[in-house]
């Protein structure tokens, strides 16, 4: 029984690290995410203040319209990926939430584990006594029956 209970706990602690590896993964991506999201934003920035640059030379309301098009291509970008931020971070916090889950499993055999054990070792201890209380009562018996 111990021998399937520490096979058992093998498995759900290679479950356990399985599920932080992909939760890790999982979080790594959500902070590319953000990454993309904070390029993509400093770019809008970047591309306005040239704008703003070009504009005070002079420029044809086309040239303007075609930049402004532009700059709400950049803004529906910058939500679309906010969209996927929060996607990636739902999905990051359902990989917690199943790490966490089994690290629960893992815990809990690993408790039914050392209880076993602590059951084993009181049952080899009293098997231990019971022998020496054994020895002790034959000793005895043969000291009353010897002489010397």
């Amino acid at each position: 029984m111990s021998k399937q209970l520490e096979r058992l706990a093998d498995f759900e602690r290679e479950k356990e690290q399985r599920e932080a590896r992909y939760y890790q993964q999982a979080q790594q991506n959500v902070n590319q995410q953000k990454q993309k999201l904070t390029s993509l934003e400093q770019y809008r920035i970047d591309y306005i203040k040239g704008i703003q640059q070009t504009g005070q030379a002079g420029v044809t309301a086309t040239y303007y319209q075609q930049h402004l098009s532009f700059v709400g291509k950049l803004d529906k970008a910058c939500e679309q990926q906010m969209q996927v931020i929060a996607r990636a971070q739902m999905a990051a916090d359902q990989r917690k939430q199943l790490w966490l889950k089994q690290q629960q499993k893992v815990k809990a055999v690993s408790l039914l584990l050392d209880k076993k054990k602590l059951a084993e070792q009181k049952k080899e201890a009293k098997a231990e006594q019971a022998m020496m209380d054994e020895f002790a009562t034959q000793r005895f018996f043969r000291a009353k029956r010897s002489p010397f």
